[in-house]
């Protein structure tokens, strides 16, 4: 019997993933259970319509991201910290000053969870940093300045 799976499912399959399983079990527990529907026709052309909005939602976002990496990438984030005369800075950039230093200077709202410091910045300079945004990470440069 060939049903629709409304929830992840382990050993089985996904969401809205069409799948063979045995009439007893889809009866018996899948269906009660509101895991799976029926593939009858109406579910099936549901199925579809719903997987061409999830591409397309995805499809705007994957260009929204796109956009976003372009300007961050047109000219470092420039991300302020107090140095001593050596070019050390005291303690260490984060990623809650890179996260604030986007949010001023490039006017985007960016999760200071989805940004990865590459190296660990003690001293001035331009350094690299990923953004996590999904399927591949963004590289972006900041550079320390002095106070």
């Amino acid at each position: 019997m060939q049903v629709i799976l409304i929830k992840d499912l382990d050993n089985l399959g996904s969401t809205n993933e069409l799948v063979n399983v045995k009439p007893g079990y889809a009866r018996n527990y899948l269906i009660p259970n509101k895991i799976a529907v029926e593939a009858n026709n109406t579910n099936k052309s549901a199925m579809e319509a719903r997987a061409k909005a999830k591409q397309k939602k995805e499809d705007v976002l994957m260009n929204e991201i796109a956009q976003v990496s372009a300007k961050l990438n047109e000219s470092p984030v420039k991300v302020i910290a107090k140095s001593g005369t050596s070019g050390k800075i005291f303690g260490a950039v984060t990623s809650i000053q890179i996260a604030r230093a986007i949010r001023e200077q490039k006017g985007y709202e960016i999760d200071r969870k989805r940004i990865t410091i590459i190296d660990e910045v003690k001293e001035l300079g331009v350094f690299k940093a990923n953004l996590d945004f999904g399927k591949e990470p963004i590289e972006m440069q900041f550079e320390v300045i002095a106070e």
